[in-house]
């Protein structure tokens, strides 16, 4: 299955029999089946026809609509898409439930960031982040300790500024500079790298997460509100190191993204520009494509990763006593 990326300024989408084409100008950017294709993501300002949206609808294709920096307007579901089966259970779900599995995801979240810094390390031995590798180590062991979400809370953002910290450290192109995490606006070329593909995960989660029936807007770490797709932020949590994290280490480090032509500064911030964005994305598809071991009988895409584990929370929303658990890095 397919996802679409619409991305070029000024395209035009419509539909031709079982064909979904994309356009700018008299130009066929890219022809799609339409049983190939799992969700549409159109980046700033392009045009889908109606025809091509009532088609999506009838095949439960989801459209995302995203400004150029990647932030999610808004989507297009088909009514089946519903969820008020599984919603009843996911209110059904008592505090003590809720919080066992924001300390399973926080833990690992702070698991897999250790990955990547002692991978860094053993692939650079001139940079240190013991200390980094350190602090995260004790916040393992404080957030099993932890009573209340703001607790968790509290230790992720500790775990998060170590990390981003010493991240920066295993950056070897001198042409980037990063110092910690900054966002909205992205204060630099890293941090504008990190925002759009966190931005591009969390769409694909929401995404998977609606197609098992789930419910995204009750989750167990973030904060319910009715504007905020909660569960998507929950289970994002579990592979920005693993996927994104590493991914922009990969494009800094290999002179794929150039910190000036990818890039445009306005609004106070740093954004990618077309050029960075087609980059980024080329990379990341590819990388989600690669076949690796996922846990079944023959190796699946990384894309299985998220599968597996919307899957999993579902399996949890159902079965509470199993718990749930997160992704970690092997």
């Amino acid at each position: 299955m397919n996802t679409v990326y619409v991305s070029q300024q000024g395209c035009y989408l419509s539909l031709k029999k079982e064909l979904l084409i994309v356009k700018h100008g008299n130009n066929i950017l890219e022809e799609v089946q339409m049983p190939l294709v799992e969700q549409i993501l159109i980046m700033g300002k392009s045009q889908i026809t109606t025809q091509a949206i009532r088609a999506c609808l009838i095949k439960n294709i989801p459209i995302v609509y995203l400004s150029r920096m990647g932030y999610c307007y808004g989507r297009t579901i088909s009514i089946e898409r519903g969820y008020r089966y599984l919603s009843r259970y996911q209110q059904l779900l008592d505090s003590n439930n809720k919080i066992t599995v924001a300390k399973a995801i926080v833990k690992a979240k702070l698991a897999n960031s250790r990955v990547i810094l002692r991978r860094q390390q053993q692939r650079k031995p001139s940079i240190d982040v013991s200390q980094a590798l350190n602090i995260l180590s004790y916040l393992m062991d404080k957030v099993s300790q932890a009573l209340t979400i703001n607790q968790l809370m509290g230790y992720e953002g500790a775990g998060a500024s170590a990390y981003f910290s010493a991240l920066g450290q295993c950056i070897t192109n001198p042409d980037f500079i990063f110092f910690g995490r900054s966002r909205r606006p992205p204060g630099n070329p890293v941090n504008a790298l990190l925002s759009f593909g966190y931005q591009i995960l969390w769409n694909h989660l929401l995404v998977l997460i609606e197609l098992q029936g789930l419910d995204p807007y009750y989750g167990c770490l973030h904060q319910a509100n009715e504007r905020h797709p909660v569960l998507a932020s929950d289970l994002v949590e579990e592979f920005r190191a693993s996927i994104i994290d590493s991914l922009v280490l990969y494009l800094v480090n290999k002179n794929i993204i150039n910190s000036v032509d990818d890039f445009t500064f306005k609004h106070g911030g740093c954004y990618l520009n077309h050029s960075g964005r087609k980059k980024f994305l080329n990379v990341f598809i590819q990388r989600m494509e690669e076949l690796i071991d996922t846990g079944r009988e023959t190796k699946q895409p990384r894309w299985d990763l998220l599968t597996r584990q919307v899957r999993r929370y579902k399996n949890f929303v159902y079965h509470p006593v199993f718990g749930y658990q997160p992704y970690r890095i092997r």
